[in-house]
C-alpha cells in the first residue's frame, strides 16, 4: 500500500511539473500577445475625461480613429437612450462645436437615473473636448456644458420620513 502511494505521489509531481512548464510557455505567449496589443493601442490615441451629475459617473474616451459613433456601455447610444431628448443631451456638446461625425466616443457610465447619466456623458464629452483642444473651452463654458451640476438628493434623517418630511402631527 505504501509503495502505491509513493508511485502515485511521484506521478502527480511529474504531472505538476509538466503543467507548470506548459503554463510557463503559455505565459510567455500571452506576454508576447499583450505587447503586440499595446503596440496596436498606441496608434489608438484618445482623450479621456470624467463627467458627473447627481450620483451618475461617466468615463468618456474620444478616439480620432475608428468607426465614428458614440458607444455607451458597449451599446450604440441610440439603443442605450431610446428617448430622443436624452440622445440630444448626449450629443449636445459635439453638436455645439459641429464635431458630431469626427470622433469615436466610448463611454462607461454608472449610477444615477437615465437623465442624470445622459447629462454626465455630456459633461464628460465636453471635458474631453477641452483636453483635445483648449480653444473649445470658452464656447463650452458659455453653453454650460463644463459646469458640474452638484444638486443631489439629500439624505434621510432619523426621526423623519424623508430628508425633511416629518410624520403627520395629531393633536389628539
Amino acid at each position: 500500500m505504501t509503495e502505491k502511494k509513493v508511485k502515485q505521489a511521484k506521478k502527480t509531481e511529474k504531472e505538476e511539473k509538466q503543467e507548470v512548464d506548459g503554463k510557463v510557455e503559455n505565459n510567455e505567449e500571452n506576454k508576447e500577445k499583450k505587447q503586440e496589443k499595446k503596440e496596436d493601442n498606441k496608434s489608438d490615441v484618445y482623450f479621456e475625461a470624467v463627467g458627473r451629475r447627481k450620483t451618475a459617473t461617466a468615463r468618456v474616451r474620444l478616439y480620432n480613429q475608428g468607426e465614428k459613433n458614440i458607444f455607451v456601455n458597449d451599446k450604440l447610444y441610440s439603443e442605450y437612450f431610446p428617448i430622443p431628448a436624452h440622445q440630444k443631451v448626449v450629443t449636445a456638446s459635439l453638436e455645439k462645436l459641429k464635431l458630431l461625425g469626427r470622433f469615436r466616443v466610448s463611454v462607461k457610465v454608472r449610477g444615477g437615473g437615465v437623465s442624470a447619466q445622459a447629462e454626465a456623458i455630456r459633461h464628460g464629452i465636453a471635458r474631453a473636448l477641452v483636453k483635445f483642444n483648449p480653444d473649445f473651452r470658452k464656447r463650452l463654458r458659455k453653453a454650460g456644458f463644463l459646469t458640474r451640476d452638484p444638486r443631489m438628493r439629500e439624505r434621510k434623517k432619523f426621526g423623519l420620513r424623508r430628508a425633511r418630511r416629518a410624520f403627520q402631527w395629531r393633536k389628539r
